[in-house]
């Protein structure tokens, strides 16, 4: 559960998204081994499940709005312990956005208007429906917004049908509602290097790991972290829980500090089989937990 915590804060501030990151392995324990439950929706667009060592995790979809291409959507892949909030978390992590990816920068549209809230989702058999504030009335014809919300909620099992209402306004009809379908989801290219990280508990005066995180769960094949100067640092390299990110335990954690330049050369493999590899700089982010 401290892993999940520590990667959640990271990464749904970095990409207001998700994923999860472990910053120290635990001992192996005489238990049941975790499960992780994903949705056909995941298990189509990045593959299969991480693994997690205790405990119910469950991985979905959140479909962001594309800016490039009106109406379309892009998969993000997000993960949760708690199954009874799943579609308020996703809800509410779309309306926040991914924030400031460079990444993803001028690919996914914010078109929740500032102040739009999740109000109340309410589930009548296969039919759920969700409930925002009247912000949300300004972007009430933005089909991309629409297919959003339609195909993060129809992932979840016992979802056949969607509703979107505003408050104070009747629902989105069935047929605008419905045009949502996997037509809109965008194909996803290769992995993608999102950030690097420090990791530190709070108050605390060095880090005490370095994360490079993806755009999704990859397969590290290599992964070196090094100085402007092309010194490596020296550490132990590790993958993170929901495999999220490569890990460094640096052996020197005074070195890092918020904006230092680190070298990062990777080569990974997502689950699917999209391969990525490259080399560039990025300025270090410093997070606390």
């Amino acid at each position: 559960m401290k892993r999940f915590l520590r990667s959640c804060i990271l990464f749904l501030v970095v990409a207001a998204l998700v994923a999860c990151n472990a910053s120290e392995r635990q001992p192996a324990q005489a238990e049941k081994p975790g499960l992780v439950k994903a949705t056909n929706a995941f298990v189509k667009e990045f593959g299969p499940a991480p693994a997690v060592e205790k405990g119910t995790a469950y991985a979905f979809v959140i479909y962001f709005p594309s800016a490039k291409e009106k109406g379309k959507v892009l998969p993000f892949p997000f993960f949760s312990f708690d199954e009874a909030s799943l579609k308020k978390v996703a809800l509410t992590k779309l309306i926040g956005g991914l924030g400031d990816l460079k990444s993803y920068q001028g690919e996914i549209a914010q078109p929740f208007p500032p102040g739009t809230r999740l109000l109340e989702l309410q589930q009548a058999e296969r039919t759920t429906t969700a409930v925002f504030s009247k912000e949300l009335a300004a972007a009430w014809s933005d089909q991309g917004l629409v297919n959003a919300v339609v195909l993060t909620l129809k992932q979840f099992e016992g979802v056949d049908r969607v509703v979107i209402r505003v408050e104070g306004a009747p629902g989105i009809v069935d047929k605008e509602a419905q045009k949502a379908d996997q037509s809109a989801v965008l194909p996803l290219g290769s992995p993608r290097l999102l950030s690097v990280t420090g990791m530190k508990e709070k108050g605390a005066a060095t880090v005490e790991e370095v994360d490079a995180f993806f755009d999704r769960p990859v397969q590290i094949k290599e992964l070196r972290l090094s100085a402007a100067d092309g010194t490596p640092f020296e550490g132990e390299i590790f993958q993170s829980v929901f495999d999220m990110a490569g890990v460094l335990k640096p052996k020197s954690p005074a070195k890092f500090s918020a904006g230092l330049p680190v070298k990062v050369r990777w080569n990974v493999t997502d689950k699917v089989g999209r391969n990525s590899s490259g080399e560039t700089q990025m300025l270090l982010e410093v997070r606390e937990h």
